[in-house]
């Protein structure tokens, strides 16, 4: 079985650290694996953008590439709470409902692209795109593409993920 990443690549190449998580997210599986060491720690199942790979402002599409958490914003909102602007609104979503206003909901881990070229700088910038991993209220969607360019993630898998990872993790965002 050929593995969709490599661990030993992912540390000469970003200086992963044997003792750190990481995170690599799989287009084709869409599902994303907590790393730590050599292990696979968890799995959670995902939804990235219903408009495929790309990492053009403007075009709702998931860039591919190495990224890392830049900020973590909702630590201690409620479950379901809805935020704009990286903000909690207060409101709760009622969850399991379409929308198509792309509710981000629970918690945000805040990406910034970290390849020149790739997803870092004038018009693909991963971070001034705001592209997140957040929690959503079409859970029913995980599994499949969905979102406007964002990783979301099942409410309760969001918080666990948010609690167990820090600002600067890295996120590689691979294609298999």
């Amino acid at each position: 079985m050929k593995r969709m990443f490599n661990i030993r690549k992912l540390r000469e190449q970003f200086g992963l650290e044997a003792d750190k998580y990481a995170i690599v997210v799989s287009i084709s599986k869409q599902s994303l694996h907590l790393i730590k060491g050599k292990k696979i720690i968890r799995r959670y199942p995902v939804s990235t953008s219903k408009y495929g790979l790309g990492n053009k402002d403007g075009s709702n599409k998931t860039p591919l590439g190495m990224h890392c958490i830049s900020n973590k914003i909702g630590k201690n909102a409620e479950i379901d709470s809805i935020f704009k602007s990286c903000r909690n609104t207060r409101k709760i979503a009622k969850i399991g409902a379409d929308s198509d206003k792309d509710l981000i909901t629970t918690r945000i881990l805040r990406l910034r692209g970290l390849e020149k070229g790739i997803n870092k700088g004038k018009g693909i910038d991963s971070y001034k795109r705001c592209i997140y991993i957040h929690g959503t209220a079409e859970e029913h969607l995980i599994g499949k593409p969905a979102s406007h360019g964002c990783i979301r993630m099942k409410n309760r898998d969001v918080i666990e993920l948010f609690d167990l990872v820090t600002r600067g993790t890295l996120v590689k965002i691979v294609r298999r």
